[in-house]
């Protein structure tokens, strides 16, 4: 059963965070270890794991980067430790961020926080269409290889502002 199936709700990038939020309790107050303290050891095991896999899922579908992975991979369109090809002109531009990030000062960083976040907007966008309007079915591989494209993009981007506040 994956993370939408467990919270009756369609699959999409942007969840209904009221219904996760009101599913999530439900799930967590019918599976929470402690109202099996009376059961056998093999139903607390199994009350143990079904509410690690409840808060797992949770975790994902709230956060919007991990909804994107997560369907990809259930599209079967990432692998964990995949190697991806980034595009040859978004990694000379990556490089060159990187050489100008090298040689800037403190005051300097803070443009760059701007450049990035402007950055991760401008990646975004062709891609802003196919995320809001997701219909299994419908959207095609096509499509969803786009937003893998854009997963990796915006990873890269990420692991450089990490770099930034550090």
């Amino acid at each position: 059963m994956n993370y939408f199936e467990l919270f009756d709700i369609p699959i999409s990038f942007n969840p209904d965070k009221n219904k996760l939020q009101q599913q999530f309790y439900v799930l967590s107050k019918k599976y929470h270890p402690d109202f099996f303290s009376l059961h056998s050891d093999e139903e607390k095991a199994i009350a143990l794991e079904q509410s690690s896999y409840i808060n797992i899922a949770y975790k994902t579908l709230i956060d919007h980067d991990a909804v994107l992975k997560y369907i990809l991979q259930l599209k079967d369109l990432l692998k964990e430790n995949e190697k991806y090809a980034l595009s040859p002109d978004f990694l000379m531009e990556m490089m060159e961020l990187n050489e100008q990030l090298a040689e800037a000062d403190k005051e300097q960083i803070s443009n760059f926080e701007f450049r990035i976040s402007n950055l991760q907007k401008d990646i975004y966008a062709p891609i802003k269409q196919i995320v809001e309007n997701y219909k299994e079915g419908v959207t095609t591989e096509k499509e969803l290889l786009q937003v893998k494209d854009y997963y990796y993009k915006k990873k890269y981007l990420v692991r450089i502002l990490e770099g930034l506040q550090e």
